[in-house]
């Protein structure tokens, strides 16, 4: 079993930064696919960046390349997404999350199989 657990979230202002981390424990496998996602109001959960722990691939959404980076630490268990240039339309919860399937990164419509609770993100105009 997987625990993720989010943290970073917060209001920021149209144009700033935030941070976003993602710690997690118990039993992984040697290689897995990490990503975040996200929930904005009235709109289904969608993959955001995606990131494999054995190449260090990155997948992102159109919406956010240029802005977003996700970084993985593999010794640390800690998964970033650093988002600049924030828009309100970047509002939402966000959530980590893992699955042993590290090929899951290469399709973006397939979701990992263990998820944190989530962090929220509100951009102010």
């Amino acid at each position: 079993q997987v625990q993720l657990g989010e943290s970073g979230g917060g209001p920021v202002k149209a144009g700033g930064s935030l941070r976003l981390s993602c710690t997690y424990s118990g039993s992984t496998t040697s290689t897995y696919c990490m990503a975040w996602y996200r929930q904005l109001p009235g709109k289904e959960r969608e993959s955001v960046a995606r990131i494999r722990s054995d190449i260090f691939s990155t997948i992102y959404t159109d919406s956010v390349k240029g802005r977003f980076t996700i970084s993985l630490d593999v010794a640390a268990k800690s998964l970033t997404l650093l988002m600049n240039s924030l828009r309100p339309e970047d509002s939402g919860m966000y959530y980590c999350g893992l699955d042993p399937r590290e090929w899951l990164c290469d399709e973006p419509r397939r979701s990992p199989n263990y998820w944190g609770q989530g962090t929220q993100v509100t951009v102010s105009s």
